[in-house]
């Protein structure tokens, strides 16, 4: 197993955390009052849920389509 793969499946492992964490904050009762007067998450949840994506598709990649 090279390098490279090894590397993708962490980034999978840590995006799948990281998106896990961003639901579970986005279902909060005070993420919910936040969504329900401003109609946005928190600036921490989108941050949890858009690295967990951003890692997800690096480590998808390094994983699956990298030689």
């Amino acid at each position: 197993m090279t390098n490279s793969k090894i590397a993708g499946i962490v980034l999978l492992v840590i995006g799948g955390i990281l998106v896990y964490f961003g639901y579970q904050a986005s279902q909060s009762v005070g993420d919910q009052l936040v969504r329900t007067f401003s109609g946005r998450f928190r600036d921490e949840t989108m941050w949890f849920l858009i690295g967990g994506a951003a890692s997800i598709v690096a480590g998808a990649f390094l994983t699956f389509f990298r030689k």
